[in-house]
């Protein structure tokens, strides 16, 4: 760690974590009119390298079961293509593109495919372009997949697919470095709170420094239950363990492929080039340490692979050229966000626990979070239902389409 201090002895925010979401909630708190005050972000190391934001599939989706989950995700579609309109018009900032080959869910029993029926009925209320394919439809457009054991499909060809993350992570620190937010590499390593226990008064770093604050964001990732805890408080959020490889094919296939969620619960998409990615973890799929990173080299040669030649027979020739362990930051409570205020420490913020899309949701995450800091309420969409009190009080979100 390259250590660095703070310029100031206070802060209005203290962002814990400078990873995607961080990220985003500062740009926007930068972006904000009504927002003069200043904003900290202690990122424990700047080089991201194990983060979960490094180690991402980079797609976003709308086929969500949850309507507020789809909206969320068609601003992030929205943002992403308008980057550089919404950062201000700076001609150094690219033009991106979603390069929308889709998400392919298979259902290979009735069950799921009564769930890929309602889950597309929602996803078209909010205006999403879902579709319902047989699997003669699934053959036809896609002649590569084995469809023999398959009840029905679903895909979205708009706004769906991969994108720059890198880029949009990118221009959301440099321009909000720009606008004055402070970033520095260092570690929250105590959050200290007044003596009722109801307002966090400052945070002591590793370097030593205590630093006070008038808001504290949690965006620490993985890491969140153990920031929350230097506060007094407990949330459901563990790191489990992803892993992802990169392989070329023999016989590469000859258009676009979806990122296909097989029923196996294995991941694969278009790369480019001749190359794909895969993805999935193992059955037993326990928390692990924050820095184990360690791969599983037998589940390709035992799930992973296997699955793929079955649904795929051109890639029973097939050559790995790169692969990783990554974290999920994930909510065992219910999958989805968790953000909003803490029901006692009144100035203790919440952004975690994505279990696995919050890339794609960080630019509406983002936008809330700071909407939340500086107005008290939400101006654009309502993301009340994702507060930590749901958790306390024991209210689930039922969100079917986690990947």
């Amino acid at each position: 760690m390259n250590v660095q201090t703070p310029r100031h002895a206070s802060y209005d925010i203290i962002i814990v974590g400078g990873a995607i979401m961080g990220a985003s909630t500062a740009w926007f708190l930068s972006d904000d009119k009504d927002f003069d005050g200043r904003v900290l972000v202690v990122e424990r190391d700047m080089s991201y390298e194990t983060s979960s934001t490094m180690h991402t599939n980079s797609c976003m989706r709308q086929q969500f079961s949850g309507e507020l989950n789809v909206r969320i995700s068609q601003f992030a579609a929205d943002f992403v293509k308008n980057l550089r309109r919404y950062l201000g018009g700076d001609e150094r900032i690219p033009e991106l593109s979603i390069r929308s080959f889709g998400y392919m869910y298979l259902a290979d029993n009735d069950a799921f495919a009564d769930v890929l029926r309602d889950n597309r009925d929602v996803q078209v209320r909010a205006g999403a372009a879902t579709q319902l394919m047989t699997p003669d439809e699934i053959k036809a457009a896609y002649p590569f997949y084995n469809v023999d054991d398959l009840v029905l499909g679903s895909i979205n060809l708009v706004d769906e697919g991969q994108w720059d993350a890198t880029a949009v992570f990118d221009w959301w620190r440099r321009s909000a470095r720009d606008r004055g937010v402070e970033y520095i590499e260092n570690e929250v390593v105590a959050v200290n709170r007044n003596p009722a226990g109801s307002r966090v008064e400052s945070v002591t770093l590793g370097s030593g420094e205590i630093v006070a604050c008038g808001q504290l964001l949690n965006a620490s990732g993985p890491r969140a239950a153990r920031t929350s805890r230097m506060a007094g408080i407990e949330i459901p959020v563990e790191p489990r363990k992803r892993y992802s490889w990169i392989f070329s094919a023999e016989q590469p296939l000859d258009r676009d492929l979806p990122l296909t969620i097989d029923p196996s619960g294995v991941h694969v998409r278009e790369n480019g080039g001749g190359t794909y990615q895969c993805g999935g973890h193992a059955d037993i799929d326990p928390a692990v340490d924050y820095d184990d990173f360690t791969m599983d080299f037998t589940l390709w040669e035992n799930h992973i692979w296997p699955v793929l030649a079955t649904r795929i027979p051109q890639f029973e020739a097939i050559r790995v050229q790169s692969e990783w362990a990554g974290h999920y930051a994930y909510n065992t409570f219910d999958h989805n966000a968790i953000m909003g205020p803490h029901t006692q420490v009144e100035n203790f913020f919440f952004l975690n626990g994505f279990s696995g899309h919050g890339l794609q949701q960080s630019p509406a995450m983002g936008r809330g979070t700071a909407e939340f800091l500086v107005h008290g309420t939400y101006r654009t969409l309502d993301m009340t239902p994702f507060h930590f009190e749901r958790i306390v009080e024991g209210r689930r979100i039922v969100e079917k389409a986690v990947i």
